[in-house]
């Protein structure tokens, strides 16, 4: 190793990646903590470990572990004994900040999800996938984790889709939200278009907090939900817009055909699917969140992964339907997929 960082300092070659990927789950854990003692909304404008200790009721030698750890990675600053917060921190992990993504770090950061990864990640490439969480019961608490961290993920492009909708000729009146989630896409669109009905399918304990999130944004009259699994429910007919939003990865090809057949036996006359994902380039290796994607999709599912445009086509030509446009959605690394 001595002689490996000897030669990095003449320009040869750094160990640096390899020793950051060993211990990315160092970080990971230290972000959990700090969430989970909400280390980061009791910063504010800067305090000293003991008041920080005092505050989380941890020790204080513990806390000023943890916050010089974070310094070290970017996410404080230290000056004069005082932790102070970056602006990125701040707006991400203050759990007074609009844009706070405490509750993505509680699901991605889930032992449920963790074990997928870190207990025998070469089994999951051998066997190319994993049960991941599919055996998890529809009522399994980490259903509601996953969705109130999704919404910290998604909220911005489900705003940039009920954006492009609007720029469509017409409004949709009866509108399809498949595995809702927190339910972000569908009111959204309910809240760009005054006259649309929802309707939004998932698990019923996520259903609450989709309805929470109704009526928060004051659609709830204009909001009906549907418990269950989206192959297996009755939704119904006559719909002019059906959202299939961050749902496709988690399927193999012929399970996501079989999907868009029931969608399209549900259209009215002239509606329209309308997908939001991560879609990588042709190569599989740009641009970088988007083609990663699918190895968290190898670890969490059985058979899913994140689909180019090419893949994408050949999934709505083997439905019936003539292909897809996709258009990225920036600054998310999300990409809108239009079903034709």
């Amino acid at each position: 190793m001595e002689t490996i960082i000897e030669d990095a300092h003449a320009g040869a070659v750094s160990p640096e990646l390899v020793v950051d990927a060993l211990f990315a789950c160092r970080k990971t854990a230290a972000i959990k903590a700090a969430i989970e003692l909400d280390l980061f909304t009791h910063i504010g404008e800067g305090k000293t470990a003991a008041v920080l200790a005092s505050a989380t009721s941890a020790s204080e030698r513990g806390v000023r572990i943890l916050c010089d750890y974070l310094v070290v990675h970017g996410f404080l600053t230290k000056e004069g004994g005082q932790y102070r917060m970056t602006p990125s921190t701040r707006m991400f992990l203050d759990r007074n900040s609009p844009a706070y993504m405490g509750c993505a770090i509680e699901f991605v950061a889930a032992p449920e999800v963790l074990d997928n990864f870190l207990r025998d990640p070469a089994a999951v490439v051998r066997n190319g996938g994993s049960a991941g969480l599919a055996n998890l019961s529809a009522d399994n608490p980490v259903w509601l984790k996953f969705a109130r961290g999704m919404g910290s993920f998604t909220g911005l492009s489900a705003k940039l889709l009920a954006g492009e909708i609007s720029s469509w000729p017409g409004s949709p009146k009866n509108v399809l939200d498949i595995a809702a989630g927190p339910g972000l896409f569908g009111i959204e669109i309910a809240k760009a278009f005054p006259s649309a009905e929802i309707v939004a399918v998932d698990w019923g304990a996520v259903l609450e907090l989709s309805r929470q999130n109704a009526e928060q944004s004051g659609v709830a009259d204009r909001y009906r939900t549907i418990a269950g699994s989206a192959f297996d429910v009755d939704w119904g007919a006559g719909f002019d817009l059906v959202l299939l939003p961050n749902f496709m990865h988690h399927f193999d090809f012929p399970t996501c055909a079989a999907l868009l057949r029931k969608i399209i036996a549900s259209l009215a006359e002239d509606g329209r699917i309308v997908g939001v994902d991560f879609v990588p380039n042709e190569d599989g290796v740009s641009p970088p969140f988007p083609a990663a994607f699918s190895w968290e999709m190898l670890a969490s599912t059985p058979a899913g992964q994140a689909y180019t445009q090419s893949e994408l086509t050949e999934m709505a030509r083997m439905a019936g339907l003539a292909g897809v446009t996709v258009k990225s959605m920036p600054p998310t690394p999300a990409s809108l997929i239009l079903f034709r």
